[in-house]
């Protein structure tokens, strides 16, 4: 049986332009950004479709338009009958899994990322904060380097992209000192253009306050199966679900281990539901050479054509 899964891409994959396509051709597309713009009370639509980028990219702005993209090619997927087996989504990209797979509701997604954004734009404000990729080191290395100079402030792994692509976050010193010591080691790190430290501790004055914001949205027993970024596993538990979600502010996105899973489950057909080619790039470093699987990103028409024609 060819096993399909949908991955959901986040912050990183945006770009002017994103979702026009199908939201001229769909009017099931345009009442999804209708019901974002009365969710958030923002000019999505114009955000996503004309920009400027500067805007665009701007935290709180950015997390409510990604997501109503991805939610916007989740139905132009399931309108044409393209079903999935598991889902997960990359830090951001994980609510519009939790609505991909029913555990969240479309709107209720759309608020809990509209203040996701805002309490991290918030916190970004007081603490200045840095994310470097580091491109060569396995996270056994990474992780060693951090812990040496953890007590010199904070400084952690983020994400977990791919074996050998993990990106640091903390504050800009001592990011910048593990850096420093990654390269002397033959690494590459490249410094990402992010207003905070995303998936740290300088963030965690958000997370008891969004832990009160999502107390208040209901969950309900996923109906398909999500991978989630703190665990690299599955749940089918709603109040477990929330409670991962909870720490999923401040922690690290195990995307690697998510994307092995998948692999070890015999998926087949990867579909990156989003804006961008971010996690179908990760997952070409991730499969093993001789993996047989089909890999797509679907956020146009050209690319849904391509698909219906190659899975007829």
């Amino acid at each position: 049986m060819n096993k399909t899964a949908f991955l959901f891409p986040g912050q990183g994959s945006q770009s002017v332009g994103m979702g026009q396509e199908f939201y001229q051709e769909y009017d099931f597309v345009r009442e999804i950004f209708d019901m974002a713009e009365e969710t958030v009370k923002m000019h999505v639509s114009k955000l996503c479709f004309k920009g400027p980028m500067a805007e665009l990219t701007a935290t709180v702005n950015l997390q409510p338009a990604v997501t109503t993209v991805n939610l916007a090619c989740l139905a132009v997927l399931q309108k044409e009958g393209i079903d999935f087996d598991l889902c997960a989504g990359h830090s951001l990209g994980e609510y519009s899994a939790l609505s991909a797979a029913g555990a969240v509701s479309a709107q209720d997604t759309i608020r809990l990322v509209y203040k996701r954004g805002e309490l991290m734009h918030r916190e970004s404000t007081r603490y200045e904060g840095a994310m470097h990729a580091i491109v060569g080191l396995p996270i056994a290395e990474v992780d060693n380097l951090v812990a040496e100079f953890q007590s010199q402030g904070i400084v952690s792994v983020a994400n977990h992209n791919s074996e050998l692509q993990i990106v640091i976050t903390g504050s800009p010193e001592p990011v910048e000192k593990v850096s420093e010591l990654a390269v002397q080691k033959g690494a590459k790190s490249i410094p990402l253009k992010v207003s905070g430290a995303w998936h740290s501790e300088l963030i965690k004055g958000a997370e008891q306050e969004f832990k009160a914001f999502l107390a208040q949205v209901g969950f309900s027993p996923p109906e398909k199966s999500i991978i989630l970024n703190v665990t690299a596993d599955i749940s089918a538990d709603a109040d477990e679900i929330k409670d991962i979600m909870g720490r999923q502010l401040c922690s690290p996105v195990k995307w690697y281990d998510c994307m092995v899973k998948l692999i070890d489950d015999k998926i087949k057909t990867f579909v990156e539901v989003g804006p961008g080619s971010v996690l179908t790039g990760l997952l070409k470093k991730i499969l093993p050479p001789d993996y047989p699987a089909k890999v797509y990103n679907i956020s146009n028409m050209k690319q849904l054509e391509r698909f219906m024609n190659e899975n007829a």
